[in-house]
């Protein structure tokens, strides 16, 4: 009788092992969709956030409180706006590494003017607007920044030029020239980057600009220019 009852009571015991564990199993198993549609719908969040118009900014974004800095170092583009009120003016810092670069430049046959740095939001947005209603607002996005998005609200930003031919002022074939080719062979030093260079449309989010510098400082602008890259991918930034 006792063998009996042992033997009915290891299979009722056994038996109930078994239920719990498929039904552990039914329960992780039912689990998992569930964590993996979570997921899905994070991502397609983060994708309908993300989503930018034809000029490639970010659809109904919002003008931020403060100005963004990745690693300590401010940035504007299309991802990254600043206020309408941030106004810092020319930067004391990047004007007297200019001064230092026209003076090896001069050395070396050349002289350079600053003539675009510091721009306002407010004027910013004249300029824009002047574009597009000449070339139309698929143009003008490639070349010009809308108001709040531009380098030069910044005031770390130099459009440089060779001093004596403003007909190559914001133009192409400054690249061309002596001038342009010393400059871009040699702003690192002085704490200047090429901001827009030739083959980088896609990550800046803009047009070859030869004559567009941005100051960022000797270390990390050395880094940038011997690795030939752009200020976005030394941040690991989007554009």
């Amino acid at each position: 009788m006792r063998l009996k009852t042992f033997t009915w009571t290891a299979t009722l015991l056994l038996s109930s092992s078994i239920l719990l564990a498929a039904c552990s199993e039914q329960k992780e198993q039912s689990n998992e969709p569930k964590k993996e549609q979570t997921s899905q719908q994070t991502t397609n969040t983060e994708k309908e956030q993300e989503k930018r118009d034809a000029g490639g900014y970010i659809i109904n974004q919002k003008t931020p409180k403060k100005e963004h800095y990745v690693k300590g170092v401010l940035i504007a583009n299309k991802v990254y706006p600043m206020p309408q009120n941030f106004a810092p003016g020319e930067s004391k810092e990047a004007r007297k590494a200019f001064e230092q670069l026209n003076k090896a430049a001069k050395k070396a046959g050349y002289t350079f003017d600053a003539f675009s740095t510091y721009r306002s939001y407010d004027r910013q947005k004249v300029l824009y607007d002047g574009y597009v209603k000449r070339d139309g607002k698929e143009a003008a996005d490639t070349y010009s920044a809308r108001p709040g998005f531009s380098e030069h609200q910044t005031g770390l930003a130099f459009d440089i030029g060779e001093v004596g031919k403003p007909g190559d002022y914001a133009d192409d074939r400054f690249g061309e020239t002596e001038a342009g080719k010393w400059l871009a062979e040699n702003a690192h030093k002085y704490g200047f980057i090429m901001r827009y260079p030739k083959g980088k449309e896609k990550v800046t989010g803009y047009k070859h600009e030869s004559w567009h510098f941005r100051y960022v400082g000797e270390k990390i602008a050395t880094e940038i220019y011997e690795n030939n890259s752009t200020l976005e991918e030394y941040l690991g930034a989007k554009g």
